[in-house]
């Protein structure tokens, strides 16, 4: 069977076909800056999104943790994080979801370059919704 757009409801299998990109509008994007230092919690109540960490120092072979405030949150989403580049150097970090409430996320950052760092990592992460 070809499909020529996104079909979304199949009642028995509940399954998304595309043949085009699929994401977040505009809309849902939003953007913050974290003060202070790398361990500061913020706020960003976007599906999608974009940190930019503090510049603070981070030793090698080390992970800081902040908290990712958001209201559209749930304990049943998946939440995808990465590293995106900017400033941070290529392959110095390890970016992961460390817990995921209702709410709120913990998000870690390990320095794996071999010497101390101090980069305003951008992290993108993206919400998939659970219900």
């Amino acid at each position: 069977m070809a499909y020529t757009g996104v079909a979304v409801s199949d009642p028995v299998f509940d399954t998304c076909f595309a043949n085009q990109q699929i994401g977040y509008s505009q809309a849902a994007q939003g953007a913050v800056t974290q003060a202070t230092s790398k361990a500061t919690a913020v706020t960003l109540n976007y599906s999608n999104g974009q940190i930019t960490m503090n510049n603070a120092a981070l030793a090698n072979n080390t992970t800081v943790s902040f908290t990712l405030n958001n209201s559209l949150l749930s304990p049943r989403d998946v939440l995808i994080v990465n590293v995106s580049g900017g400033a941070a150097s290529a392959g110095s970090y390890t970016a992961y979801v460390s817990s995921i409430s209702s709410g709120s996320a913990v998000l870690s950052l390990y320095n794996i370059s071999g010497g101390s760092l101090s980069e305003a990592v951008k992290l993108n992460f993206a919400i998939i919704h659970g219900q």
